[in-house]
C-alpha cells in the first residue's frame, strides 16, 4: 500500500492473549505508523479466541476513533495480500503442546523448558515448516512485506526464514526490553539513555556493557543478585562470586545452563504440585479470555500483565515505527551474524543491536564479547543449526545429532529415547516426520 493510504497489518496467531497489547501500541502510535487495515488471522480451533480477542480490538480502537479497520479471519492468504508488515505469534500444538514439552524431559533427568534444551527443540520442529509455508504466501502475495517473527523458539524460526525463504524477516524477543526498562526505572532515567550491550542468541545472551547517561552501571547491576528474572523462569539468585568473575549479566535463560540441578529440581517440585509454566498460563489465559469478552470492556486489562511476555508488543510497534520511519534507532534484535561474532556461521541467526534504518536493521560491532561464553554460544548454536535442518528435513537422523548435542542432554541413549517419546507425542504436527521412512517405530 502507499503511505497515503495508510499500512495494512496481519497478525498471524491474532486471537493470543497478548494481542490487545498489541492494539494499545498501534492506537497510542497512530501518528507514527498510520495503520488503516489490521488483519487479526488465527486458525479454525483457535476461533473462538479470534472472535473474542479480535471483539475487543474492535472496541478500543471504536473508542480511540481513529480510522483502523480490524478484520477477523482464518484466510491467511487474504490477509497476507499486499501487507507492509506481517507479525506472527503463533504457538503450533497450541498450550497442550507446551505442556508435554516441558513434561517429557523431566521424565529423563532433563530440563523441560518451552524454549531451552529438548522441549525448545519440539517446539522448532513443529513450528518451523508452518512458518515456511507463511513465507511462501508472503514471498507471493506481499513480496516487500517484512516478517517480524515474536515465535518461539524466535533465534531457530528466524535462522531457518533466512535460510529457507526470501522474505525480509527480523526476530524480536520482550527480554532486552525488559532489562533497558528495568535499568531505566532503577537509575530513573529515560529509556534511551541507556545503553546495554548484548552478546549472543536468543534466550542464550550475556550484557556485557550497561552505560547510564554515559557512565558504567555494570558492576552496580552484578552486585544485585536477585534483580534480573522474569515470570517464567523460576527465581535463582545467581553467585555473587560467579557474576563478578564473569563480568557480564547473563539472561535469566542461562540459569538452565549455569544451575541446571537446582533448577531441574525446582520443576521436578512444580511438577509434581501440577504446576508446570504451560498450567499457569493456561489458567492466566481462561481467565484473561473471561475478562475480553466483557462487552463492556474498551482497554487493554491489567491483567495482562501477569502473562509471561511484558513489553512484547511495545518492542513489535517499536520496530515497525523504526522500518517505516526510518528512525535510525538501537534496538536488539534476532538477525543474521554476518561476521559479528567471528566463531559463528555468516548465516547463523544472534541477537544483538542494530541500528534499525528504512532498509533494515544494521548489526552494530561488539565491543566486548566474553572469552568463556564463546564456547556455550558455539554449543547451542550448533544444536540449533542441526534441529533447524532436521525441522525442514524431517530427519530424524538429524533430531538425533541435534539432541545429542545439546549441552543439557546427558547421554546420547538419553536422548534417542526421549526424542522418540517426544516425537510420538506430537506426532500430528510433526507430517515431515512421519509421512516417511524415518518415521520412529511407535513405542
Amino acid at each position: 500500500m502507499t503511505a497515503n493510504q495508510g499500512l495494512k497489518i496481519a497478525v498471524i496467531g491474532g486471537g493470543s492473549s497478548y494481542t490487545p497489547e498489541l492494539v494499545e501500541g498501534f492506537i497510542l502510535h497512530h501518528k507514527e505508523l498510520p495503520i488503516r487495515e489490521l488483519w487479526l488471522v488465527d486458525i479454525e480451533p483457535g476461533l473462538r479466541k479470534l472472535n473474542i480477542v479480535g471483539n475487543l480490538a474492535k472496541r478500543m480502537v471504536a473508542e480511540s476513533g481513529l480510522p483502523i479497520e480490524v478484520h477477523l479471519t482464518t484466510d491467511r492468504r487474504e490477509a497476507i495480500a499486499g501487507a507492509d508488515f506481517v507479525s506472527t505469534q503463533m504457538r503450533v500444538g497450541m498450550l497442550d503442546a507446551r505442556a508435554r514439552d516441558e513434561s517429557i524431559p523431566l521424565k529423563y533427568g532433563v530440563i523441560g523448558q518451552e524454549t531451552t534444551g529438548p522441549g525448545g527443540m519440539m517446539k522448532a520442529l513443529r513450528t518451523i515448516p508452518v512458518i515456511l509455508d507463511v513465507c511462501r504466501d508472503i514471498e507471493e502475495l506481499a513480496p516487500n512485506a517484512w516478517l517480524l517473527n515474536f515465535t518461539n523458539p524466535a533465534g531457530m524460526v528466524t535462522e531457518a526464514v533466512l535460510k529457507y525463504s526470501n522474505v525480509k524477516s527480523i526476530g524480536l524477543c520482550n527480554a532486552p526490553i525488559g532489562l533497558i526498562k528495568q535499568v531505566s526505572s532503577k537509575y530513573s532515567v529515560a529509556p534511551d539513555r541507556v545503553y546495554a550491550e548484548f552478546v549472543g542468541l536468543n534466550h542464550l545472551h550475556w550484557i556485557t556493557r550497561i552505560d547510564v547517561e554515559g557512565e558504567s552501571k555494570l558492576d552496580e547491576m552484578l552486585a544485585d543478585t536477585t534483580a534480573y528474572g522474569a515470570k517464567n523462569v523460576p527465581a535463582r539468585e545467581w553467585n555473587p562470586e560467579f557474576l563478578h568473575s564473569l563480568h557480564a549479566l547473563p539472561s535469566y535463560y542461562l540459569k538452565y545452563f549455569y544451575m541446571t540441578d537446582a533448577m531441574l529440581e525446582e520443576q521436578l517440585e512444580s511438577f509434581k504440585k501440577g504446576g508446570n509454566r504451560a498450567e499457569v498460563v493456561k489458567r492466566v489465559e481462561e481467565e484473561l479470555f473471561e475478562i475480553y469478552s466483557n462487552v463492556e470492556l474498551k482497554e487493554k486489562p491489567k491483567q495482562l500483565e501477569q502473562r509471561g511476555g511484558a513489553f512484547y508488543s511495545e518492542a513489535a510497534v517499536n520496530l515497525m515505527r523504526s522500518l517505516y520511519n526510518g528512525a535510525n534507532d538501537i534496538q536488539t534484535l534476532n538477525v543474521a551474524n554476518n561476521g559479528i561474532l567471528d566463531f559463528l556461521p555468516d548465516d547463523a541467526s544472534i541477537e544483538v543491536n542494530c541500528v534499525v534504518t528504512k532498509n533494515g536493521p544494521l548489526p552494530l560491532p561488539l565491543t566486548t564479547v566474553p572469552p568463556m561464553a564463546k564456547g556455550l554460544i558455539h554449543a547451542v548454536k550448533t544444536y540449533e543449526q542441526l534441529a533447524i535442518e532436521a525441522a525442514v528435513t524431517g530427519s530424524r537422523e538429524l533430531a538425533i545429532q541435534a539432541l545429542a548435542h545439546h549441552p543439557l542432554v546427558p547421554s546420547v541413549e538419553v536422548a534417542i529415547q526421549m526424542l522418540d517419546e517426544m516425537l510420538e507425542a506430537n506426532k500430528e504436527y510433526l507430517p515431515n516426520f512421519f509421512t516417511k521412512e524415518t518415521a520412529p517405530a511407535a513405542q
